[in-house]
């Protein structure tokens, strides 16, 4: 039973539940930002450093390594102490690291400061997928998901032309990591001030938070449980998530990670090549609000929250094929095109794989279960990015972008299958799909 009385109509924030995801769109902006500094900085490196693929692909397993370990232990760690404190600290860790990335000066220390990135990261999509959970009713997760989700896409977007300016402006790649290492310092004030949970915040008007309260999907039995590993683990839901996660991500991450090395393999000059560089990422922005809009209007005219779910993750998987074409194509505008199409796709795919733990789990577990599909995730690119290290230097980045166009389709038939209402729903473990 929450305090009717916390607020007034006067102090009240209309909306506040969207402020609350704006913060978190500005949050997934600087992650991506930080990471993709040393991806669009990589063929300066891999030039003054004299690295080869294999070289840049220790230093993006370095990154996922971390990133891999850090997202189940961070899942569990901020549904222990809550979105507002673990993201503060997150921020605060992978601030630093970036900051510090400046000071590397060969192979390992770069490794060294991408492993320290990699762990303050991995907290950021189990804390926004739980602050979903917390602050939306499931008919609008979709789109809140949709948002946040969709800095990911525009941190990867504006990356180039922040890091390539500052780099030019000073001619050097070091002020690009400290300037870009900033930003999460600047978030955090901005993010103490506004986030506390529904339940206390002093600012939410009390017909938002009763809607909040009573719309947000966790059965009353299980609102305030969290589940054990061993009970998570033992749910084929849990399974489909942490496969599909593991089997669609890494296609992301190779176009996020390897993409400004690809344009130059393929003879186009990285300052020449900033629109093709750009246009994939705005696309899947677009792409992340699809998915979100589309769900969330098929639930509007009725439908069950998992049939929506599955139209878009069945459009979405399928779109991913024109990484095919792509293989083929010789002018930068069909390139551009192609991966358009494809991070389009990928990111309506991922909204809804996004959306299933807040969908299915109780509050306290979601952060648990966005943790275990971040692992599977990481796990999966570390493996796909030292496969691409070895057969771009050896052949080319063909077989790579095929592979990586026909594997989702296994992701989907896993999460067709195994996402929906069994004996757990009805015992009162998961919310009804």
């Amino acid at each position: 039973m929450y305090e009717a009385t916390i607020t007034t109509a006067k102090r009240a924030i209309p909306h506040l539940r969207w402020w609350i995801t704006g913060l978190l769109f500005l949050s997934t902006v600087i992650n991506y930002i930080d990471r993709q500094t040393l991806g669009v900085l990589a063929p300066i490196l891999k030039t003054e450093f004299h690295w080869n693929n294999a070289d840049f692909a220790a230093l993006v397993i370095a990154f996922r390594l971390a990133y891999a370990i850090g997202q189940t232990a961070s899942g569990r760690w901020l549904d222990r102490v809550g979105t507002r404190t673990g993201l503060t600290i997150a921020v605060a860790f992978y601030s630093t690291a970036a900051v510090l990335s400046s000071l590397a000066s060969g192979l390992r220390s770069f490794a060294g400061f991408r492993f320290l990135l990699g762990l303050g990261e991995s907290a950021n999509w189990p804390g926004a997928t739980k602050a979903v959970a917390e602050w939306f009713p499931r008919r609008e997760s979709g789109w809140a998901v949709a948002l946040f989700d969709s800095g990911s896409s525009i941190g990867a977007a504006v990356a180039p032309f922040i890091v390539l300016w500052v780099y030019k402006a000073s001619g050097s790649w070091r002020p690009a990591f400290i300037i870009t290492g900033i930003l999460g310092f600047l978030w955090i004030p901005l993010f103490r001030l506004i986030y506390r949970s529904p339940e206390a915040h002093p600012r939410l008007s009390d017909e938002e938070r009763r809607d909040i309260l009573d719309n947000r999907g966790t059965p009353d039995a299980a609102a305030a449980a969290t589940l054990g590993y061993r009970t998570l683990l033992r749910l084929p839901q849990t399974w489909a998530i942490v496969i599909g996660k593991a089997l669609t991500d890494p296609v992301w991450f190779l176009i996020t990670d390897w993409l400004a090395i690809f344009l130059v393999s393929r003879g186009f000059a990285l300052e020449d090549s900033l629109l093709a560089f750009w246009v994939p990422f705005v696309a899947a922005d677009l792409g992340n609000f699809a998915g979100g809009g589309v769900s969330s209007a098929l639930i509007a005219r009725g439908w069950r929250v998992g049939a929506a779910r599955k139209a878009v993750i069945v459009g979405g998987t399928l779109g991913m094929l024109a990484l095919i074409p792509a293989v083929y194509a010789t002018s930068l505008h069909a390139l551009a095109a192609y991966f358009a199409i494809a991070t389009f796709s990928y990111a309506a795919l991922s909204t809804m794989i996004l959306n299933l733990p807040a969908d299915l789990y109780p509050a306290r577990s979601v952060g648990s279960v966005a943790g275990l599909g971040g692992t599977a995730a990481g796990l999966g690119t570390i493996v796909a990015t030292y496969l691409t290290g070895i057969i771009t230097d050896r052949y080319s980045f063909a077989p790579i972008l095929i592979t990586g166009s026909l594997i989702p389709l296994v992701a989907m038939v896993l999460l067709l299958v195994f996402i929906r209402n069994d004996q757990s729903t009805r015992r009162g473990i998961l919310n009804e799909i």
